[in-house]
């Protein structure tokens, strides 16, 4: 047995928790606040925008019974990291898209797997939306 951490903010961390929480090899999920500056924030505080924080999952795994790689799918398909600071109907900074490596190898394979994944989305919405972007010539 393998175990690792994953922390990962995908808007409600209450809805990522649901979805990890019932894969084998997962040992365990904890929702909280990361990224901000304010030591200890209510949950008042963080939905007012002012702290920083994002809503997030710390989740602990055995990397022998699903990896990284397999969590950065499961994260990206539960979530639309294109939209800015939101998630579907909640809106706020909190609900950012991020991803918090705990070790150079995740930050590599995160890194990767946006290059692969994500970039070519992107372009494909780009080209087919290039009038509607601001700054970006037809």
């Amino acid at each position: 047995m393998t175990i690792e951490t994953a922390t990962l903010a995908a808007g409600c961390f209450w809805c990522i928790e649901a979805v990890f929480d019932g894969l084998p090899g997962i040992e365990s999920v904890e929702s909280g606040y990361i990224g901000g500056h304010v030591a200890g924030p209510t949950y008042a505080q963080v939905c007012g925008g002012a702290t920083g924080h994002a809503e997030a999952v710390r989740i602990v795994f055995d990397n022998d019974r699903v990896n990284f790689d397999d969590i950065l799918d499961i994260f990206f398909e539960i979530h639309d990291p294109t939209q800015l600071n939101r998630q579907g109907n909640d809106v706020g900074t909190q609900y950012r898209s991020a991803i918090f490596p705990h070790s150079p190898v995740q930050e590599g394979a995160a890194n990767t797997y946006c290059q692969i994944v994500v970039a070519p989305k992107l372009t494909k919405f780009r080209k087919k939306h290039a009038e509607r972007l601001k700054g970006v010539a037809a």
